[in-house]
């Protein structure tokens, strides 16, 4: 056994250093070493033969490169002993360890962006933490489509900090403009390689959106995110709502349950912080819930209907069915609606009848004509100009 046998390059015994720096620092070592030796041969040329400077550089350039145009040649012996140097040391061997160093860096890039190893340089992204149990890429692609479909967003880097996707994200989903990095959200280094600190939002999902005790790897993530001073800039998923308060001491800007079949809910959380409110109520009764009356609809417009809702404390008015069934929402509010049904948000714990509804809208329509007649009797008499 050799036990002083060196290493095949002496930068290999530096171990602490990341071999892509190891190999951008020997290409640029082996640079300057041609950068040398084309100004050394440069003065000689210029020296020992009959040519200008900027001849000696044309003829030292078409020789490291191998082109050898024959415009110009040394005829001296010192500047023909220094070209076949210059042609042997530098064009070939010097430029083919810096081709194969650079070939070798491309696959070295290729390989720790496929794996989720490469650390990009981004600012105003978006920083997803952790991956649905199930389904992952198509959560990340609908959120990756709908958030892309905001003004101000259709650009917007995507990056994925998850311990999911190791032999390399699906193609479908790298060709959406989505990268990641290969670690977890409670490892601080793992949060700066991802430029947690530039980012324009993060968001932690929960690792398991089942099981209330992901909801500590979630807090966890929450409270490094906000010693970082960046919880204003944050979205979690929390599971069981009695660990919401908890978040919310943190500073959490939002926190939302777990929805995975509707990123879209995720997506309007982040842009619109508030929203996601309003959007979990529409998803049970347990506060308000979206409710269909079947009732004709035929005299009023659509900014009556939401104030006689309104007024008589129903609920509010999202959209109407008109005669073929289909929904209508945001309908022109002066032109008169005409319908079969009603889809009202209400309460979920007192939740009126359609009888009430009718009730409001026939009160609704009294006002109306009592303010129409009221403004008919108002309006000034016109002066009778009939001769007498």
């Amino acid at each position: 056994m050799q036990r002083n046998r060196r290493p095949l390059n002496p930068e290999h015994a530096r171990t602490h250093l990341p071999m892509g720096r190891l190999i951008l620092s020997r290409m640029k070592r082996l640079f300057l070493i041609l950068a040398a030796l084309l100004a050394t041969q440069i003065l000689i040329i210029w020296m020992v033969e009959d040519l200008t400077l900027f001849e000696s550089v044309w003829i030292t350039m078409t020789t490291v490169s191998t082109v050898g145009y024959g415009d110009y040649a040394p005829q001296t012996m010192i500047g023909r002993i220094s070209t076949i140097l210059i042609m042997f040391v530098g064009a070939i061997t010097l430029l083919t360890l810096i081709v194969s160093d650079f070939i070798e860096y491309r696959f070295y890039r290729r390989e720790r962006i496929i794996t989720g190893r490469w650390i990009y340089a981004m600012k105003e992204h978006i920083v997803i933490i952790n991956t649905p149990r199930s389904g992952g890429a198509q959560y990340f692609m609908r959120f990756a489509s709908q958030v892309r479909s905001i003004p101000g967003y259709e650009t917007v880097p995507i990056m994925l900090l998850t311990r999911q996707f190791p032999e390399g994200l699906p193609t479908e989903l790298s060709d959406c403009g989505v990268v990641h990095y290969h670690g977890t959200g409670s490892d601080p280094a793992a949060l700066k390689a991802v430029h947690a600190g530039s980012a324009r939002h993060i968001i932690v999902l929960s690792a398991d959106e089942s099981d209330p005790t992901s909801d500590s790897l979630t807090f966890d993530i929450a409270h490094r995110l906000a010693e970082a001073n960046l919880s204003r800039l944050t979205t979690v998923e929390c599971v069981s709502d009695h660990n919401r308060e908890r978040f919310k001491a943190l500073g959490i800007r939002t926190t939302i349950r777990p929805v995975r079949t509707y990123p879209e809910i995720m997506v309007r959380a982040v842009v619109a912080p508030g929203s996601e409110k309003v959007l979990e109520d529409l998803f049970n009764y347990e506060r308000d819930h979206p409710h269909r009356y079947e009732l004709a609809l035929d005299d009023l417009t659509w900014a009556d209907i939401v104030s006689a809702l309104i007024r008589h404390g129903i609920g509010t008015a999202l959209a109407y069915i008109d005669k073929d069934d289909e929904v209508i929402c945001h309908p022109p509010t002066n032109e008169e609606v005409e319908g079969k049904g009603l889809i009202v948000l209400v309460k979920s714990a007192e939740t009126p009848t359609v009888e009430a509804v009718e009730e409001a809208l026939a009160r609704y329509r009294r006002f109306l004509a009592n303010w129409h007649e009221k403004s008919r009797a108002s309006a000034p008499q016109e002066p009778d100009t009939g001769s007498r």
